[in-house]
């Protein structure tokens, strides 16, 4: 953001000034002590584990220009020597959303345009990869990891400074209502929307809930914005209807059916799909649009992505679909995307031991439909390479009533595969175990462990030089731990 005065940014952010009123502040804003700039904000984030609170005075011994905090907490924090310029607000949270939209709305004045992306699974992918295609083109704001929720969403728009030229904002949702508070906080112009699966069914109740959630995101877009939607997903594509904004479609082996409606403007979609031995794939982007103001574009171009996994094309077209809908020419979307490779850790990263032995860590999250599409790829990598193949698996969280069914049907799928061994973590371990062992997979090659160093050492026993390893589970399973492991625990 640009530097502000102590008092200019209260006032932003509706808070109350203690100290001095001078001071400049920026053009940085952080969360953790620990990566305070000169100069930059720090905001206090309250919290039951770890309460930002503590560390004001670190912040602020360490060059934090001030410190946003409750303000109820100001009194105490004085009162404990804490020394330099407080901002007392009534909400942390609702603060640094108002400081983000502040600065999104001066930059929009300027020029800057924003997208927004949303969907059950693939939104971290795709942001990447868009923010691949938009930076060759202009200065690109973009999350860290996924910084998709109250906080990550305006913290990460603090970062967008007079050059930049587009924000991508990626949305998640705990519940009906929260797609639209993102929205208020980095309003879209483009709204892409992937999927709408199973993952956090446990907190919505059902797909047509989750549905409800997404749809936010395409309900928020200006009538002269475009929903760039999913023509695969009948939940994404039925969305046209939740708002005024143009819509492009975009789809995953042949050019979907686009409407005869002035509203629809054409269709975005991979075709003549081909994938090495490692599961990295190539195909052909194409692109049918009719421009009201200009000539109708009709293109073809070769894309090869450098990412593991067939469920990276549809992310990948995602990514072309909404720069074409932000006004890059398909060429240039194409001559991005080609070679492309995700900034964001842990989805689907691919490392060789000295003895051979693949490491696929794709731990970041996980849900049944991540799950199948990540066993599809590591299994087609395995036979094509005429290797053993394991996994290590934990939790998939927030599934509700269809939990136990969910993980028994995965293991159920391993034995097919070609799963040769199996270690299982987490409370649903049991159930992974169950349908393994009901599709054929038996002791000694299923392991349930009780935790990930249990884990590393249930791989070590079963390993052999060559084999391939899929890790997977939910964000709250850390099993990137145990990639990390077998990793140092490389015999070289």
């Amino acid at each position: 953001m640009q530097t502000l005065t102590t008092d200019e940014l209260a006032e932003i952010v509706g808070g109350h000034l203690s100290g001095d009123a001078a001071t400049m502040i920026g053009p940085d804003v952080v969360i953790d002590s620990r990566t305070v700039t000169d100069g930059s904000l720090f905001v206090a984030l309250p919290g039951e584990r770890v309460d930002g609170h503590t560390f004001v005075a670190t912040a602020l011994a360490t060059g934090a220009g001030a410190a946003l905090v409750q303000a109820d907490r100001v009194e105490e924090l004085i009162t404990a020597g804490v020394d330099g310029p407080l901002i007392g607000v009534a909400d942390v949270v609702v603060a640094l959303g108002r400081l983000g939209r502040s600065v999104v709305d001066r930059a929009t004045a300027a020029g800057l345009q924003v997208v927004g992306i949303t969907g059950s699974m693939g939104k971290t992918s795709t942001k990447d990869l868009l923010r691949r295609i938009l930076a060759d083109r202009a200065p690109t704001v973009s999350p860290v990891n996924s910084f998709n929720n109250e906080i990550g969403v305006p913290l990460t728009a603090t970062r967008i400074e007079a050059e930049t030229g587009y924000l991508v904002s990626e949305m998640g949702a705990r519940g009906v209502g929260h797609i639209a508070l993102l929205c208020g906080l980095t309003p879209p112009r483009v709204g892409v929307v992937l999927n709408v699966a199973h993952a956090h069914v446990g907190e919505f109740g059902s797909q047509d809930q989750i549905a409800v959630a997404k749809g936010e995101l395409i309900a928020a877009l200006p009538a002269d914005g475009m929903a760039v939607l999913n023509a695969d997903d009948p939940r994404v594509r039925a969305m046209a209807d939740r708002g005024p904004a143009r819509v492009l479609l975009f789809a995953d082996g042949q050019r979907p059916e686009v409407p005869d409606e002035a509203r629809y403007v054409g269709a975005v979609w991979a075709t003549d799909v081909t994938a090495d031995g490692w599961g990295r794939h190539t195909f052909t982007l194409a692109v049918e649009i009719d421009q009201p103001d200009g000539p109708a574009i009709d293109h073809r171009a070769s894309v090869g992505l450098t990412v593991p996994g067939r469920h990276q094309v549809i992310n990948a077209v995602a990514a072309a679909a909404a720069a074409i809908a932000l006004g890059v020419d398909p060429a240039q979307v194409a001559a991005s995307l080609d070679g492309a490779g995700l900034d964001s850790h842990w989805r689907m990263e691919m490392s060789e031991r000295s003895d051979g032995t693949v490491i696929i860590n794709d731990a970041y999250n996980a849900n049944p439909e991540a799950v199948r599409a990540a066993l599809g790829t590591v299994a087609e990598m395995a036979r094509t390479h005429d290797r053993r193949l394991g996994v290590v698996l934990a939790d998939m969280l927030e599934l509700g009533e269809e939990a136990v069914e969910d993980h028994q049907v995965i293991g159920a799928m391993l034995p097919g595969l070609g799963v040769d061994w199996a270690v299982l973590l987490g409370d649903h371990a049991g159930d992974f175990a169950s349908g393994a062992h009901r599709g054929g997979l038996t002791e000694p090659a299923v392991a349930v462990v009780q935790d990930r160093q249990q884990a590393v050492q249930a791989v070590l026993m079963r390993l052999r030089p060559g084999d391939v390893v899929l890790i997977k589970g939910s964000r709250g399973m850390a099993l990137e731990n145990v990639a990390d492991e077998l990793t140092r625990e490389d015999p070289a």
